[in-house]
């Protein structure tokens, strides 16, 4: 069990989270086949293990997300104080589920974090993302509007998500960032130039998203067939044919180093993430109540600096093959 004497501190305002979180996503949308009972189970497992950091969006579903985690607080109320619980709001989503653009406006945050905390049922969110940046509106605008927020109880930290380095400052200079969340892994490093080193200027901890590389890292998927038809990732650059052989290489020599370890290749990987950083926790994804205590035992995996040189190696020689978004996702990171 993960306990509260290994949680880590996220920004300087007070926030503290488990080290190895869950993300939500993949009982609602994206991933394939899901069900909603077996998505419980795994909240409850969660709780037992002191997973307690969880994170959800608006545009999970779109919405039926923050349905489920509502259902679960409704079922299980004496949890609710055991979770910090975080959702985001900014990319726009119709009933129909089309992405229908980036909103920032002031007024939506608003709208967005009440409608939120409604589906979710509870009073408070402790982590508030906005989800991408909104061009047309500045940053100090929707982040004035979010830390009215804090100033009304409604939300308690704030966070960005793939936010740039000027974008965190100017934010920062408006209202306290706690945390930024962007993709980062052992084949998802870009934001290692400059993004980071800025977070380390301001404070802000980093909240890494697919930690496993949406699967590819864990070694269990061996080729395109292993997903399902309606599963979004055959449409992701390093999924792809031409790329997926190249990036199953990695994975190869990142599963026997695991092995020298007598872990798995996905405890190996968030051991990873663990060590880069005294502020930094992942979210990995999951449905199923055997992963989630898989990720939870990696908080007892101590890399020593000669395995964290072997990585390096096996980085530096099989960087990943693809981008890991499309090209109009990626345009929208960084800014």
């Amino acid at each position: 069990m993960i306990t509260a004497s290994k949680h880590r501190k996220l920004g300087q305002q007070g926030l503290t989270v488990s080290p190895v979180g869950l993300g939500c996503m993949g009982m609602s949308e994206f991933y394939g086949k899901h069900d909603e009972k077996t998505s419980l189970k795994t909240l409850n497992k969660a709780v037992e293990l002191g997973v307690s950091f969880w994170d959800s969006s608006d545009i999970y579903g779109p919405h039926t997300n923050e349905f489920l985690l509502g259902r679960y607080f409704a079922e299980n109320p004496g949890h609710r104080d055991q979770i910090s619980l975080a959702t985001k709001f900014g990319i726009v989503r119709n009933n129909d589920g089309e992405f229908t653009g980036l909103n920032g406006r002031p007024e939506y945050v608003k709208q967005a974090c009440d409608a939120s905390l409604k589906r979710l049922g509870v009073d408070h969110i402790d982590l508030y993302y906005q989800h991408r940046m909104d061009p047309n509106v500045a940053i100090e605008e929707t982040v004035g509007a979010m830390g009215d927020l804090v100033k009304a109880g409604k939300v308690r930290y704030l966070g960005l998500s793939e936010a740039g380095a000027a974008t965190l400052q100017r934010a920062h200079d408006t209202h306290p960032i706690s945390a930024l969340q962007s993709e980062y892994s052992l084949w998802s490093r870009d934001i290692e130039d400059d993004i980071l080193p800025k977070c380390r200027e301001l404070g802000i901890g980093l909240v890494a998203y697919s930690p496993l590389g949406r699967g590819f890292l864990t070694g269990a998927i061996k080729n395109r067939n292993d997903l399902s038809s309606d599963d979004w990732r055959l449409n992701n650059p390093r999924f792809e044919e031409q790329n997926f052989a190249k990036n199953m290489s990695m994975v190869e020599q990142i599963k026997q180093l695991a092995e020298s370890k007598n872990c798995s290749a996905a405890q190996l990987a968030l051991a990873w993430i663990r060590h880069r950083g005294e502020d930094y926790v992942s979210i990995p994804g999951t449905r199923q109540a055997a992963r989630l205590q898989e990720n939870a035992d990696s908080v007892a995996i101590d890399l020593q600096a000669s395995d964290l040189s072997d990585i390096e190696t096996i980085l530096s020689n099989n960087a990943a093959s693809g981008s890991r978004y499309p090209e109009a996702a990626m345009a929208m990171l960084g800014k």
